[in-house]
């Protein structure tokens, strides 16, 4: 069974492909996570796929007053889009511990983009982990 990081990964590459590639999300899944996975899987990257798609106006509502002298136009697509991501399982699924949400987005950004995204990355989520209510 893959893990939980190899889940999120997908979720990253697939809205990547369905913002930046004009995909459609059900499309960008099935491609990237593939026919074989198992089904408990394929609903993990599906859930933070279609999540943070039908969220985003709202996930960037959250994510505006803490980036610090940025907005969310001028984030880079990879860095707003995980940071758009952790938000919403911040949000979504109050039973992960945040800090391994903002752990997860850290290594993503460290993964995917640049030398400095890490540190940004981990600095907006903890400002939204602090803040946002996790029933």
């Amino acid at each position: 069974m893959p893990s939980r990081r190899q889940g999120r990964e997908q979720a990253l590459q697939s809205l990547y492909a369905v913002v930046v590639g004009h995909r459609e999300p059900s499309e960008a899944v099935t491609e990237i996570v593939g026919e074989r996975a198992d089904s408990e899987h394929r609903a993990f990257v599906r859930d933070l796929v279609f999540g943070t798609l039908e969220r985003a106006a709202g996930l960037d509502a959250v994510l505006a007053p803490r980036l610090e002298g940025w907005t969310v136009e001028r984030l880079a697509t990879i860095d707003r889009l995980i940071l758009e991501m952790g938000v919403y399982e911040l949000q979504a699924h109050p039973e992960m511990p945040a800090a391994v949400v903002i752990n997860e987005a850290v290594e993503l950004a460290k993964k995917f983009s640049t030398e400095e995204s890490n540190r940004f990355v981990n600095g907006v989520l903890n400002a939204v982990a602090k803040e946002v209510s996790r029933p």
